[in-house]
């Protein structure tokens, strides 16, 4: 499983870099603040969702601290999907949330 951390996701998006980025905490997590741009597909919707996605693109998986967001990638990489997980999750983040 590829990874990411936080800080360097964060690098990437202030050099405006384009990202992918998939929050796959609860809607009311995600209420509290994500990183900006990302969109929330919680991890229980993920398999019902993933027809979503673009298997040409690649995607940063986020949660709250790095371990559902694992499992997300995991199951992901699973179908073929070029996910990176971002280690820490949330807790991680220090750059700016909307």
């Amino acid at each position: 499983m590829k990874q990411m951390t936080a800080s360097e996701v964060e690098t990437l998006l202030s050099g405006g870099k384009k990202l992918n980025i998939i929050d796959v905490r609860e809607v009311d997590e995600v209420a509290a603040g994500k990183i900006p741009g990302a969109v929330n597909i919680p991890l229980g919707l993920v398999e019902f969702r993933m027809h979503e996605l673009d298997k040409s693109e690649e995607y940063i998986m986020v949660c709250r601290s790095g371990g559902r967001s694992g499992r997300a990638t995991q199951f992901l990489e699973s179908y073929g999907f070029n996910v990176i997980n971002m280690a820490g999750g949330m807790l991680a983040w220090e750059g700016k949330i909307e």
